[in-house]
């Protein structure tokens, strides 16, 4: 990932650490004053809500754990954090953003393709749905 997408990542994670998951404590605090919490709707909404929380701040701690920053210095090649705009053979683009986090997976089919092509490049993608070639037409950092 790029250190951009890391340091989104790292904040959204303090949002969810610090503010949301006090937030969620207060909820579940509140919803115990109305009594027996076995039949306690507001409990239950909240101690689900804490469980979406906790599962959400884990994938992310995971994800920042086993993640590698990567950075760039020019837009000559594609590479992690990259915005490519590509053509097929009918000359319909398309722009992917090669990144692990919200596009197009540097191990995709597409992904691996473009890897390391320059402007101008032709590469073959093999997807699941057939093979096709793909021109590269720029390059850009996001």
């Amino acid at each position: 990932m790029t250190a951009e997408q890391r340091a989104a990542l790292e904040a959204e994670l303090a949002e969810l650490e610090g503010p949301r998951r006090r937030e969620v404590i207060e909820a579940i605090a509140r919803a115990r004053e109305f009594g027996d919490i076995a039949e306690n709707f507001e409990y239950h909404a909240a101690k689900n809500e804490q469980g979406l929380l906790e599962a959400r701040i884990a994938k992310l701690k995971d994800r920042l754990h086993h993640a590698v920053t990567v950075e760039h210095d020019t837009d000559d090649h594609v590479g992690v954090g990259s915005i490519v705009e590509v053509a097929d053979d009918d000359d319909e683009t398309l722009e992917v953003h090669i990144s692990a986090v919200g596009g197009v997976a540097p191990d995709s089919p597409l992904g691996s393709a473009l890897m390391g092509a320059a402007v101008g490049d032709v590469v073959d993608v093999e997807a699941p749905s057939g093979s096709w070639k793909a021109r590269v037409v720029s390059i850009r950092r996001a």
